[in-house]
């Protein structure tokens, strides 16, 4: 039942990271759980664990790690596109 707690909670984090940075996460409901899991770790990397603890999240931190990644993801894919694009011109 904790797993599932967990599951729950980091895919809720990924997913308001996604909706505050108006883009949307690869992968759906896995993506979100992904990102809100990665997300938590990094921030807890960078702004340590304080605030309040949800699901073993702590949730501050969590979410701004979550729109953190979500940013880097999606300038990342962006990037990828654009070199997709650019081999061909008519």
């Amino acid at each position: 039942m904790e797993i599932l707690w967990m599951l729950i909670v980091g895919g809720i984090i990924g997913w308001l990271a996604g909706l505050i940075t108006g883009r949307d996460v690869p992968g759906g409901i896995i993506g979100n759980i992904i990102a809100g899991f990665i997300g938590s770790w990094l921030g807890g990397l960078i702004l340590g664990s304080w605030g309040p603890v949800i699901g073993g999240f702590a949730i501050i931190p969590a979410i701004i790690g979550s729109i953190i990644l979500v940013l880097i993801v999606s300038f990342l894919l962006r990037k990828m596109g654009q070199k997709k694009n650019h081999g061909h011109h008519v």
